[in-house]
C-alpha cells in the first residue's frame, strides 16, 4: 500500500459556517497531526473567506481510515457536518 494524499476544498455557504470552521480548526489540526501515520495535514483559508484549502497525507490507507474513524465523533465533525467537501483522494504507488 502507498501513501494516501487528499486534496480539495471545504466550502462554507455562510459566514456562520466559516466562523464554526475557524473555532474548531485549531484543535482538529493539532489532534490530526498527532495521529500515528499522519505525514502532513493543512487546512488554510483561500482568497474566498468561505472556502478553505485542504491537504492531507497519511502513510497508508489504514492510517487514513483510522483518521476518518477518529474524526467521526469529534467536535470538528459536529461543527462542520453541514459544510460541503470537494476532495480527491489518491493512493501513491
Amino acid at each position: 500500500m502507498g501513501m494516501i494524499h487528499l486534496t480539495g476544498r471545504l466550502i462554507c455557504t455562510t459566514h456562520a459556517q466559516a466562523r464554526a470552521v475557524m473555532m474548531a480548526l485549531p484543535d482538529h489540526i493539532r489532534l490530526t497531526r498527532d495521529e500515528a501515520g499522519c505525514v502532513s495535514f493543512d487546512v488554510t483559508p483561500s482568497d474566498d473567506p468561505l472556502i478553505w484549502q485542504v491537504e492531507e497525507r497519511f502513510v497508508d490507507r489504514a492510517a487514513y481510515q483510522a483518521h476518518q474513524a477518529r474524526v467521526a465523533g469529534t467536535d470538528w465533525a459536529h461543527q462542520t457536518a453541514g459544510i460541503a467537501r470537494d476532495y480527491t483522494v489518491t493512493e501513491e504507488k
